[in-house]
């Protein structure tokens, strides 16, 4: 009898020898799983690379010495302004930068490339220079003696903080806004303008809330940005000292051993805050849905 041709031939069915009582596995599941395990292995890497550093800081440190640096008047007053300055800016760019990403989500202009190009620069830009150029923009000039008049100032204040957290990190949210925006389908907000709502209400009662989850992942980025902000700042204002810059100052006054304890409690109470913000929006994400 001559052989048969073999037809229809399907790779992923060739198999490799097995032993009786075991199951058959295919070549292309055998490729499958060996990708999968290379990736958990380049993956662990990373992980490993990422949180080493962390835990390795907090047992080094230990809860006792955290417990006795964060009651220290320096420390927790240093933490709570850069809480507080940080969200400060966060709040600014919410009601100066979600117009602008509703506008760059929703419409064509002239000056709309430079425009996201132009947002995308502090990304790029190196903290300290970034510290000079808001320096010689808002320390002398017009601007200037506009600040002082308001008795707001520059050199040296909160401003002047907040100006520098925000110029690195508002990118973050205007980008994470503008991509909330461009998620939602133009029909909702057509069809609430045909039910005689204005354009302000459909932003207001349609868009922004369906956009809400992007915005507040973008303003969590955002704020967490700014938390760890030191090159821009310190130029800046050295004091009142945001704790990257205490951090900083202690270690360079004093060694590992005093500026250890106050990096490890600032981490600490952005881990917390960050988790418990970012649990309540998933929640809310997931019931919205």
């Amino acid at each position: 009898m001559k052989d048969q041709p073999i037809t229809n031939y399907d790779p992923r069915e060739a198999t490799i020898p097995q032993e009786r009582g075991q199951s058959r596995i295919t070549n292309y599941e055998l490729r499958d799983k060996g990708m999968i395990y290379i990736f958990l292995l380049l993956g662990a890497v990373i992980v490993l690379f990422l949180s080493i550093p962390l835990v390795k800081l907090f047992v080094s440190v230990g809860l006792v010495n955290m417990s006795k640096t964060i009651i220290e008047p320096e420390v927790y007053s240093s933490i709570f302004l850069t809480l507080r300055v940080a969200f400060f800016g966060v709040v600014f760019v919410c009601i100066t930068g979600i117009p602008l990403a509703y506008l760059l989500a929703r419409y064509e202009f002239f000056g709309k490339s430079f425009i996201e190009s132009l947002l995308d620069i502090p990304v790029m830009v190196p903290h300290t220079a970034a510290g000079i150029a808001l320096l010689v923009a808002f320390s002398n000039g017009y601007i200037g003696d506009i600040l002082n008049f308001l008795h707001l100032g520059f050199i040296d204040t909160t401003t002047g903080i907040m100006s520098g957290m925000m110029f690195l990190s508002a990118p973050i949210l205007i980008n994470g806004a503008k991509e909330g925006f461009r998620k939602i389908d133009y029909r909702y907000e057509n069809v609430a303008r045909t039910l005689g709502a204005s354009k302000i209400e459909a932003f207001f009662t349609i868009i922004l809330p369906m956009a809400k989850s992007d915005i507040i992942n973008g303003a969590l980025m955002m704020w967490s940005r700014s938390l760890g902000e030191f090159g821009a700042v310190v130029i800046i204002a050295y004091h009142p000292m945001v704790a990257p810059v205490l951090i900083y100052d202690r270690f360079n006054n004093f060694g590992l051993k005093f500026s250890a304890p106050v990096a490890a409690d600032m981490i600490a109470i952005s881990v917390i805050i960050f988790v418990i913000i970012r649990a309540l929006n998933n929640r809310y994400s997931l019931k919205s849905k």
